[in-house]
């Protein structure tokens, strides 16, 4: 027996190695020559990468009484959703762009409410405003699965905003690549035909099966899969896929620590890769070793990506303290309720 560990750390939700087999179907894409594919260069034609990602948080759980004495459940929550743009050639500085965070007011029910505005004492501090968003239901966490659900639909609608076209017929030559949103997590229901390429950091589904899973551990950093299309759904939904090695593994990790998987939206009942998912599939050795993460500065390194990181940052410091938050949020309950208190925020 070996003894091997999962590289991310042990307070995160999940580690980056699950592996549950895939329930739809897998074709060979690309070629059926199952064998490492090297890295190629990025093309000049391509000067725009953004790399999108948002952050969620609950704020405060609530619970709603109404005039009839029923209860319900609610939350206080935020989200943000951001970019950052950058040139894979370095010949500029990268910029944040969108950076904002949005505050919701979550609940169950169908009641008409009023959004909630939290003012401070001193005005220099700001006014947070909760939006209504009601949801079904009547689960503790429905509140937090409603701020997860906004800020994905979200970050869906900004990056396929971001996107450059991506044309699926293999006769036509298709215009040079000139952007790319690199996207955190699956790409969604909405993005096809666009240049929306989703960055998979954890391996929790098994897309291969065991007679193909010893390539990724063979993998070189840069070098990637040949790409592959999986469809589920009873195939309503399709996938371009393919897995990249960002860095060597130390030999204390598992060996497919450093790999990430890739996927872009594929056409329905068509058998050939698309010239730019071609073209984006050659460059993302090259791009992701580029913008991978180091172990020593991000415990989650290398999938998330330098930008990624960068990015979470602006995205906490848009949201605001969170102790800060809190102390609002009481003194506004004690304004409702008529009680005085001497805390000011």
């Amino acid at each position: 027996m070996r003894i091997r560990l999962d590289p991310w750390p042990v307070d995160t939700m999940d580690g980056q190695l699950k592996l549950t087999p895939f329930a739809g179907d897998v074709f060979d894409a690309e070629t059926p020559t199952w064998a490492a594919i090297p890295a190629r260069p990025i093309p000049e034609s391509l000067t725009r990468v953004c790399v999108v990602d948002g952050k969620p948080r609950m704020e405060a759980r609530l619970l709603l009484e109404d005039e009839h004495g029923g209860f319900s459940v609610a939350g206080y929550g935020a989200y943000v959703v951001g970019a950052v743009d950058l040139c894979p050639h370095g010949s500029r500085a990268a910029e944040l762009l969108n950076v904002r965070a949005r505050r919701v007011f979550a609940y169950a029910g169908d009641a008409r409410v009023e959004p909630t505005r939290l003012s401070p004492r001193n005005p220099h501090t700001g006014q947070l405003e909760y939006t209504p968003a009601p949801f079904e239901g009547a689960h503790v966490e429905g509140a937090r699965a409603q701020v997860q659900r906004l800020m994905l639909e979200q970050e869906q609608t900004f990056a396929q905003d971001l996107a450059a076209e991506v044309q699926f017929d293999e006769t036509d030559e298709a215009a040079p690549l000139t952007a790319l949103i690199l996207q955190d997590g699956p790409v969604r229901v909405g993005q096809a035909g666009r240049a929306v390429v989703g960055c998979v950091k954890t391996l929790h589904t098994d897309y291969l099966g065991a007679d193909r899973m010893g390539l990724l551990t063979s993998l070189k950093p840069g070098e990637r899969t040949p790409v592959m299309r999986f469809e589920y759904g009873g195939g309503r939904q399709a996938r371009f896929t393919w897995f990249v090695r960002l860095c060597d593994a130390p030999f204390y990790l598992h060996p497919l620590a450093g790999v990430m998987r890739l996927e872009m939206h594929a056409p329905h009942d068509e058998d050939f890769v698309p010239v730019n998912v071609q073209r984006i599939a050659d460059l993302s050795g090259t791009l992701l070793c580029r913008l991978a993460g180091h172990a020593h500065k991000d415990p989650r390194a290398p999938q998330n990506l330098i930008p990624t990181g960068a990015l979470e940052q602006a995205m906490g410091r848009a949201m605001g303290d969170a102790t800060l938050i809190t102390r609002r949020i009481r003194a506004h309950i004690a304004q409702e309720l008529g009680v005085a208190v001497g805390l000011s925020a």
